[in-house]
């Protein structure tokens, strides 16, 4: 597959190195030619220019291109990168910083494919979701590092709390929730665990059993 990640800094590098690593195309675009050739000295192809630029964007070919990932510090540039790439039919991945208020992550989230947040996923979660943002199975994503999807029971302890309440080990992270048979999604600001619902966990494979003892009891 072929993908356009905007954005050479740590969190669109390393999603570069995973998703090269895995045998697929990338190509770079970075505006920081200091950046740009630190990328290109790791072997990616580079084109150096504002990734919220149409005229630099059509220079990695959008239209043999399967996703683009907006992955900058700057939401209206992965934003403008997500909406160039959607007028090309790609599928869009957008980067939003974890302190947003919850209006402005519906006035971008709405308009893309999957949006990543670096504090809860990080790079292997951005390729997750290039590759087509399935949180329902799980997949190993580093030696270490595995993702899951637990189904909270009725009587699961943190069935009334809010998501981003719920203790987890340290080495855990909850970063996507869905009602039962509801698409999973980031969770939202006071999104609270049901029944029922669906929650997609990334944590260290020894954190795993204590995982799913918090979550189903």
């Amino acid at each position: 597959m072929r993908f356009v990640i905007v954005g050479a800094g740590r969190v669109g590098l390393r999603t570069a190195r995973i998703l090269h690593e895995e045998g697929h195309e990338v190509t770079v675009v970075e505006d920081d030619a200091g950046k740009a050739e630190h990328a290109r000295s790791e072997g990616f192809m580079v084109i150096e220019g504002d990734g919220a630029s149409e005229e630099i964007l059509t220079q990695t070919d959008l239209g043999a291109t399967d996703a683009v990932a907006g992955l900058t510090g700057d939401l209206n540039v992965n934003f403008a990168a997500c909406m160039i790439g959607k007028h090309y039919d790609c599928r869009t991945v957008l980067r939003i910083d974890e302190d947003y208020r919850a209006d402005i992550y519906h006035k971008f989230a709405d308009d893309v494919d999957e949006v990543v947040y670096p504090e809860r996923l990080g790079a292997a979660g951005a390729k997750t979701a290039l590759l087509g943002g399935n949180f329902n199975v799980i997949a190993d994503l580093t030696e270490e590092l595995q993702l899951t999807t637990v189904i909270v029971p009725d009587e699961s302890p943190v069935v009334g709390q809010q998501v981003s309440t719920v203790q987890l080990p340290d080495d855990a992270r909850i970063y996507a929730h869905g009602r039962k048979r509801e698409r999973m999604t980031i969770p939202l600001p006071n999104a609270t665990v049901e029944g029922g619902d669906q929650l997609a966990v990334i944590a260290d494979r020894g954190a795993l059993s204590e995982v799913r003892k918090r979550l189903q009891g």
